[in-house]
């Protein structure tokens, strides 16, 4: 009989990993119920009633700074104490101009798939991740703590091979998950947009942009589901994987948060691994230190940046791979398996 056979019939036979899997879907499916229901597709009566909104919004600004102006003017003749409310020259209580309010502004939400779907491969990639992450600790730990590990050994002794068979079975069921739920996150989307936004403009290059983010996506899901698997071999039980997560993220990241803030460190943000994942994600992540000016020709000032692109993600990712699963088959190896 298959060990790979076996194991994946194993992982689908899993009432925790049904059930997992499938309040993973729902919330999906809750998230392209709402943005449906969320958006409207705007037509021509919808942007001329926002045309005249923007008008009478553009009346109300030249109204108040003309009164503002004549109070400023009155303030300044009676020597009256403004305390800051006016400036020094009255004059430049100005209404801004016509065009710096824009009709879009009172526009109901609308779905632009072209501008917004791109956006939501980052939650769809989150939700199953962390779907990954628990079933693949489950699978693995619910092994060791119940003492089918040792069972199976007796059957097959050679034990990196069992270890990796069963994250190849998992990997398999993960991503036999995670490509048609992709498919219809497409279809889904497609459809609010249709019915409930717009789906123009979308081009070739558009589309190979969207299917390199949605990879980049899968990626990251069966990295975690890894990682996950990982954690809960080298510890023995699914604890083990749920407790490092719960203390790197909440306890290292949160605190290495506050710590890096208070002692003023540039971009402290390129020590948080949500950072890395996101612009894995998004190919860049620009982040600002407002506190450093960079004066421009015309007396602006712009705030000193960083970059962190998905190729240093990509090495971050592929580095904590190679260590956790690292430690897990080298413990496998060399431990008491009792």
């Amino acid at each position: 009989m298959s060990l790979f056979r076996t194991e994946l019939r194993r992982l689908t036979k899993r009432r925790f990993t049904r059930y997992s899997t499938l309040l993973g879907l729902l919330v999906l499916v809750a998230v392209v119920v709402g943005v449906f229901f969320t958006n409207q597709k705007i037509d021509a009566g919808q942007l001329a009633r926002a045309e005249r909104q923007a008008d009478q919004q553009y009346q109300e600004q030249v109204r108040w700074s003309e009164q503002e102006r004549v109070e400023c003017e009155k303030a300044k003749t009676a020597g009256t104490a403004t305390d800051g409310r006016y400036p020094d020259d009255c004059s430049v209580i100005t209404a801004p101009s016509r065009d710096q309010i824009e009709a879009e502004w009172f526009l109901p939400s609308t779905f632009n798939f072209k501008e917004t779907f791109d956006e939501t491969l980052i939650p769809f990639a989150a939700i199953l991740a962390l779907v990954g992450f628990v079933v693949g600790a489950s699978f693995v730990g619910a092994e060791w703590s119940t003492g089918g590990m040792m069972n199976l050994l007796l059957w097959r002794p050679k034990r990196l091979t069992v270890l990796l068979t069963k994250l190849a079975a998992l990997l398999t069921g993960i991503l036999a998950v995670t490509v048609p739920a992709a498919v219809l996150w497409f279809a889904g989307f497609w459809a609010v947009a249709t019915f409930r936004g717009s789906t123009e403009k979308m081009t070739s290059g558009v589309w190979q942009s969207f299917l390199l983010t949605s990879l980049r996506g899968v990626a990251l899901v069966l990295v975690l589901t890894t990682i996950g698997f990982a954690l809960a071999s080298l510890g023995r039980h699914t604890a083990m994987a749920l407790g490092g997560v719960v203390a790197v993220m909440v306890v290292g990241q949160f605190g290495l948060g506050i710590l890096l803030e208070m002692a003023s460190v540039r971009f402290a943000e390129a020590w948080l691994l949500p950072t890395y994942i996101l612009a894995w994600m998004t190919k860049t992540v620009t982040l600002q230190d407002w506190d450093s000016c960079n004066a421009t020709y015309y007396g602006e000032c712009k705030p000193a940046t960083m970059d962190i692109t998905w190729q240093q993600s990509s090495v971050l990712l592929s580095v904590s791979v190679l260590v956790i699963l690292g430690a897990a088959l080298w413990t496998m190896r060399r431990r008491d398996i009792s």
